[in-house]
């Protein structure tokens, strides 16, 4: 299980816990907190009625009176009324008053006139002058039968003459209690699922930013160029150019390591050839043999002073990430200006050469590092071609890319070199003079058409000679 999941999973654990703890109280709270609201404002009317019963009470005509008269039309009423989504068709309510003495006188419904309920908590709360209320069931196995008395004091001319209880039925908060648990529990997934949600996209975020690194990692590893991430937040951001600090420092250390193995072996030959031909000079030697061993120390230090060159270029290439002089410029002007150049060398060789390229081929780019590597491409074909053969050159669009391709009339190359030629310092004989090349031009080519978006690539052709390619992105 990784990181992200197990994060989500305890970020959600938690959460959930929370929540169904949040939501237990709640619905826990919810009828005692109706109850009590109920309570408070049955407060009020009770008193208010005691005022109202008052008159009839103490001039003995509390069952025929205006009090009795206003309940038993009020009990007629249909308020008809609509609380939040709640119908409210009649009124729930019953009223006891008894004397001061406990003793029943009015009862809303006539069931229990002259019972003695003197020792009911209410009624004797209120005769000892204490806050009077209880919660009973008229029927003790049936809890839909289950009041909530309040009751309050009735005086006249400044003398305790009798006691109110207010009763209402338990069962008319039920609606109202299964509404408020549900619309908790509603509001209480909705918030769990919204926070699942958040969960995912936090855990979501951070594996694409550990990937995203993973990814950079493995490219590193497989020595292949890539950009360190900078998305995923600023520690990621850290760790990603820590990283790229350190994959620049190892690879810097390694790149120096090869290039100086590579460049001891390719001038170990001409070094020894040149000491070889001082050591000769040194003797005396007819005129003709001096001029020849001058002539090798001249071109032994040509070889390596072009060996040399081509290697800083090379190198200068490999640490770029992109092109330092970007501009936009047509490939096709620059392959005809390129082969322009090459004109000296093509005659002395009696080599001609063919262009197919039909409209423009805009790209953006560094023109001058571009111009270089189809000048290896040029001198590869040119080496490799035969006496008085042809060199082909053609210019397509093919995926989003111009792609260039040069092919000679040459033998091509062996089977076992092709995976080869595109490793530093590789190179085959040339057919005319025998001698090897630097095995540097394809390595330039590779790598200045990665950093303009493109590939560098070589085979033999199926019609004979080899075909050398270079595709770079269009702008």
């Amino acid at each position: 299980m990784n990181v992200p999941v197990r994060l989500f999973l305890g970020y959600f654990l938690v959460l959930g816990l929370a929540a169904w703890f949040v939501l237990e109280v709640f619905t826990e709270e919810v009828e005692p907190g109706l109850r009590q609201a109920t309570e408070e404002t049955l407060v009020d009317a009770s008193h208010l009625l005691a005022e109202l019963a008052a008159p009839d009470l103490a001039h003995r005509r509390i069952n025929s009176g205006d009090f009795a008269a206003a309940l038993r039309a009020a009990r007629q009423r249909e308020p008809a009324a609509d609380i939040f989504g709640i119908k409210k068709e009649q009124l729930d309510f019953r009223v006891y008053i008894t004397d001061a003495q406990g003793k029943v006188v009015y009862d809303s419904e006539g069931q229990m006139l002259g019972a003695d309920f003197s020792r009911w908590k209410d009624i004797a709360s209120v005769l000892r002058g204490e806050y009077g209320a209880r919660t009973s069931r008229d029927d003790p196995d049936d809890p839909r039968t289950s009041f909530m008395y309040i009751a309050a004091p009735v005086f006249w001319e400044g003398k305790l003459i009798g006691v109110l209880s207010l009763a209402k039925p338990t069962r008319t908060l039920n609606p109202y209690v299964r509404r408020t648990t549900r619309r908790l529990i509603d509001r209480g997934t909705i918030m769990l699922l919204v926070s699942a949600l958040i969960g995912l996209g936090f855990s979501a975020w951070l594996s694409w930013s550990i990937l995203n690194l993973i990814r950079y990692a493995r490219a590193v590893s497989a020595g292949q160029k890539a950009e360190p991430p900078m998305g995923g937040g600023r520690q990621f951001s850290e760790l990603a150019r820590a990283l790229a600090m350190m994959r620049e420092q190892l690879e810097g250390k390694q790149y120096v390591e090869k290039y100086i193995q590579n460049l001891t072996h390719e001038m170990k030959s001409p070094l020894t050839a040149i000491l070889s031909a001082v050591e000769l000079l040194e003797a005396p030697l007819p005129e003709a043999e001096r001029q020849r061993f001058t002539a090798l120390i001249r071109a032994q230090s040509a070889r390596l002073q072009h060996t040399i060159e081509r290697m800083l270029q090379l190198a200068r290439v490999e640490q770029l990430q992109s092109p330092e002089d970007c501009r936009a410029f047509d490939l096709g002007d620059l392959v005809r200006q390129r082969l322009a150049s090459c004109q000296p060398t093509l005659a002395s060789r009696h080599l001609s050469t063919r262009i197919e390229a039909e409209g423009a081929f805009p790209c953006l780019g560094d023109a001058f590092l571009l111009g270089q590597a189809i000048d290896n491409l040029l001198e590869n074909a040119i080496d490799f071609s035969p006496e008085h053969g042809k060199i082909h050159l053609s210019l397509a669009q093919d995926s989003g890319k111009a792609v260039l391709k040069v092919r000679d009339q040459g033998e091509g190359a062996p089977e076992y070199a092709l995976r080869q030629l595109f490793e530093r310092f590789y190179s085959l004989p040339r057919p005319r003079t025998g001698g090897k090349g630097t095995g540097l031009g394809l390595p330039f080519a590779r790598e200045a058409a990665r950093l303009h978006g493109g590939e560098a690539g070589f085979r033999n052709h199926p019609e004979g000679g080899a075909e050398a390619f270079l595709a770079i992105l269009l702008a």
